[in-house]
């Protein structure tokens, strides 16, 4: 079974929060947002703008929502909390430049993030939540009281920088952007040669919202074959990824990247090194696995995930919690 990871003290305070959550909604909504833990809904995740299942932001009243915020708080860090609130605010600049463009095809709408809780809050048993919406997918994962799975952690940007307006400048994921090209720019000709794995730019990130990863084999430059500086501009990037989470997590995270071997890490790449153009990376480790493009919109639209490779939505160890009772 994975590591738990999480303190109980963080597990049990992302309980409280889903239970006030539940407790906050109508006898409707409830039943809207309340599903069974082994729904086949747990797995219907996405980053789409599409029709969800769970209860909306937008039908919810003003304690509601703070409830709701307070859950979305509970699994996130500072600054991954930062960045999900721009990504659901994002959809009005989105939403004001297709109007402009006329070239507007959903809805977009800060209210269309959809928050599901999955079994009982607190309880022994295995229990989740997830909250949904365009380019924000946050998954949990609870067995015997611990955090087993943050995965899958979906965060995008459309536009990934604002060109005109108020906004003008904003870059909801720079950093997701920004370390991946400094990690590559700084490659020489040899472990470019290594890293670079598509001749052409994917138009979307290989893993889509499949339920796992099914990417057996890492491709590019292996940790072990970058200088120690290079290295350390990996772990600049890793840290973008798990640090979305609070700080406990992270540090679990980074640990377990650690006892696996970071030699076993791969960097891979596809695309232009220049800003405002065509560009994809991933890093695939034994159980890490992070996914990024940024390739429609003419470059200006990302798309970022973290997976986890063996535990998406807490599969290893719901697999030895079960074969545990069945005994």
């Amino acid at each position: 079974m994975s590591q738990p990871q999480v303190s109980n003290e963080t597990a049990a305070a992302i309980a409280d929060a889903a239970a006030f959550f539940l407790g906050a909604l109508t006898t409707d909504q409830r039943a809207q947002a309340a599903f069974q833990f082994m729904s086949e809904e747990r797995w219907n995740w996405h980053y789409v703008p599409w029709p969800r299942n769970g209860v909306p932001r937008g039908d919810m009243d003003d304690s509601q929502r703070a409830a709701a915020e307070s859950l979305m708080a509970s699994g996130l860090s500072a600054n991954g909390l930062k960045k999900a609130r721009a990504i659901i605010e994002h959809e009005l600049i989105l939403g004001r430049l297709e109007t402009g463009d006329g070239t507007i095809r959903f809805d977009r709408d800060p209210g269309l993030y959809f928050f599901t809780v999955y079994g009982e809050p607190g309880s022994q048993g295995p229990w989740g939540w997830r909250i949904d919406g365009h380019h924000l997918s946050l998954n949990y994962t609870f067995i015997d009281g611990d955090v087993v799975s943050v995965t899958p952690s979906f965060f995008g940007a459309n536009p990934a920088e604002v060109k005109t307006g108020p906004s003008k400048g904003l870059r909801v994921l720079r950093e997701e952007e920004d370390a991946a090209r400094v990690l590559f720019q700084s490659l020489d000709r040899d472990q470019r040669r290594r890293a670079v794995i598509y001749p052409d730019v994917p138009p979307d990130i290989i893993t889509r919202a499949s339920r796992t990863v099914e990417i057996a084999q890492p491709l590019g430059v292996p940790a072990d074959a970058l200088s120690a500086q290079q290295r350390e501009l990996l772990m600049t990037l890793i840290r973008v990824y798990v640090e979305r989470k609070p700080g406990d997590v992270a540090a679990r995270a980074l640990e377990r990247i650690e006892a696996e071997g970071l030699e076993k890490v791969h960097f891979a790449w596809a695309g232009s090194e220049h800003r405002g153009q065509k560009h994809y990376y991933r890093i695939h480790g034994p159980s890490f696995f992070a996914e990024y493009d940024n390739t429609q919109n003419m470059a200006n639209h990302i798309h970022s995930v973290w997976r986890d490779t063996e535990a998406d939505f807490g599969l290893d160890s719901l697999r030895e919690h079960y074969e545990q009772q069945h005994s």
